[in-house]
């Protein structure tokens, strides 16, 4: 396929790990004269960057693919991603899919497509075995959004019961402190103001070399072309107190955190093989509470897993309440097929999880309020995001230093600036 002068538009679908990824493959296909197109507007060849975590996902993912196929009968459609890895064979089969790429060949769609001919489907998906002689791509998504979501580490050994990421994603490896550094010098060459550090598991930066997440985060603070970097979510029983400490002094690191605890008592901690207990968690949240009050604690749970009883769910929302903490994001147990937890019972129906789901998410819009209601009339700053592209220009919004979304009258010469802004119930908005 000879890919000058054609046009691609990218589809993303679940965390911010595959934005950064999807970006890194729209820029290599823009290296061979690709043009990025809106997906309304059509294209030549559709890259979709897929997710897996739930069966909703994979449900999600299907309907779009078949709609965009259904659309764009003369586009190339090409699929990457965890059910791209997962699933290889299964996404072969939906009419007007060309080709899926699993984990290794993703970072490799132009050299795939330079060797097609238009609308050829490949007859056989091309993955690999996640376990053996993995490649870590490193990857970021400048370019295309204010914030650059910058990804140091894949993969995962953790192998909790409920979870597929391992089998999408491989064993735990990452890029050098060198690799990291480099790439943040060419983040700010374009002019991007914060960094995120993103991951599968991105506390285990550093596994299998001589280096750790700290050691990396203590050089980064010292680079004085990025004005701010956040740490995307962290497992608790990564997230050491010197790593709470060095950001709670630090200039660049913002007062900010994302910690997976997934259920709030012990008991089903253990039938999802966590490796903490809910006191060790409670202390780490006491922790930051003590050293960087402001901070913004977002915190992911799990409703209904299997073996989550009404009366354990009831003790999970109970010590939920008690902390001290900003945000959930709360997802329903999702039952992935090869999963340990499968074996476990009783399982949960979709009535009561629809219910737990709820009772979590009042508790977390109550803790969000309250989050917020304790900076009214603080003045803090505020990196505005660049919003030219969509077609609502009434407001303009950014984020505080610790992760406030504010929101103001749309004015250009706001985007990507760092401005002090005084906060109140008017400018605040209930979303992070």
């Amino acid at each position: 396929m000879i890919l000058k002068g054609k046009t691609a538009a990218f589809v993303t679908l679940g965390c911010k790990l595959n934005f950064s990824e999807t970006s890194s493959i729209r820029r290599s296909l823009e290296d061979e004269g690709v043009a990025t197109v809106a997906e309304k507007d059509g294209a030549d060849i559709f890259v979709i960057n897929t997710c897996s975590v739930t069966d909703v996902a994979e449900h999600k993912g299907r309907q779009l693919i078949r709609k965009i196929a259904k659309h764009n009968p003369q586009s190339y459609i090409v699929v990457v991603g965890c059910y791209a890895q997962l699933r290889a064979k299964e996404l072969m089969e939906i009419e007007g899919v060309n080709l899926v790429l699993g984990i290794n060949e993703k970072f490799k769609v132009a050299d795939y497509l330079k060797h097609c001919e238009d609308k050829q489907k490949q007859q056989l998906p091309h993955s690999c075995n996640v376990f053996e002689d993995l490649n870590f791509d490193i990857a970021c998504s400048y370019g295309d959004r204010t914030r650059c979501f910058l990804k140091i580490q894949d993969g995962c050994n953790y192998f909790c019961t409920y979870c597929t990421i391992p089998f999408a994603r491989g064993t735990s490896r990452s890029a050098s402190i060198e690799d990291v550094v480099k790439n943040v010098n060419e983040v700010a060459a374009k002019g991007v103001k914060e960094i995120i550090l993103t991951g599968v598991n991105t506390g285990d930066f550093g596994n299998g070399r001589n280096e750790n997440f700290l050691q990396l985060i203590q050089q980064l603070d010292d680079n004085k072309s990025i004005e701010r970097f956040r740490i995307s979510s962290i497992e608790p029983n990564l997230l050491s107190d010197e790593i709470i400490a060095f950001v709670a002094s630090s200039g660049k690191f913002m007062p900010h955190f994302h910690i997976p605890l997934q259920a709030g008592s012990n008991e089903v901690l253990q039938l999802m093989k966590r490796r903490y207990t809910t006191e060790f968690f409670a202390e780490k949240i006491a922790t930051i509470n003590r050293l960087c009050p402001d901070t913004f604690v977002g915190v992911d749970i799990i409703a209904g897993m299997r073996g989550e009883t009404e009366e354990l769910f009831e003790k999970s929302a109970r010590f939920i309440e008690d902390l001290q903490i900003s945000q959930l994001h709360v997802f329903p147990y999702s039952e992935r097929a090869g999963t340990k937890a499968l074996e476990i019972t009783p399982a949960v129906n979709q009535t009561e999880k629809h219910r737990r789901v709820n009772v979590l998410l009042e508790i977390s819009r109550q803790k969000l309020k309250d989050f917020h209601h304790k900076f009214y009339g603080q003045i803090r700053n505020v990196l505005f995001e660049d919003n030219s592209q969509h077609t609502n220009r009434m407001f303009i919004s950014g984020f505080t230093d610790n992760y406030i979304q504010v929101r103001l009258p749309y004015n250009p010469e706001l985007a990507n600036q760092i401005v002090p802004v005084r906060l109140t119930s008017e400018n605040i908005t209930e979303d992070a």
